[in-house]
């Protein structure tokens, strides 16, 4: 699997980057991402989306500026361009990320993300054994 494009952090522009997190299932993305420091897997992202859809958005964020892709094997690893974010465009990411936490999770993207935490607990307590 080859390396896909990523814009240098000098060539990221802003009404891309403001494109890219429009979407409420592209921020809702980025918000998973930027709660830790490690990389997700494409598959990781339970957000009630097919795999195109979800694809679709992944190349939005990637082609925007706002994370990076790396393959790993035969999935992708997909982690938050912060850095590169934070030195082009102070503070906007932070203010998206907090005006963002003061609103309401989208209806659908909250039912897929309490199925998840239900998922979880249910393996949690042994209820359900973890897919192999």
């Amino acid at each position: 699997m080859r390396e896909p494009h990523h814009p240098p952090r000098e060539e990221l522009e802003l009404p891309s980057v403001l494109h890219a997190l429009s979407d409420p299932a592209r921020l809702e993305i980025v918000r998973r991402l930027a709660a830790g420091t490690e990389e997700w897997s494409c598959g990781r992202f339970e957000l009630g989306l097919s795999k195109a859809t979800l694809s679709h958005h992944f190349r939005v964020l990637r082609e925007a500026g706002v994370v990076r892709t790396r393959p790993d094997g035969r999935k992708r690893l997909l982690s938050l361009r912060r850095d590169d974010l934070s030195a082009r465009f102070p503070g906007l990411l932070d203010a998206v990320l907090a005006g963002e936490r003061a609103r309401p999770m989208p209806p659908v993207l909250a039912a897929a993300s309490a199925g998840v935490a239900a998922q979880a607990a249910a393996v949690a307590s042994h209820q359900l054994r973890p897919a192999p």
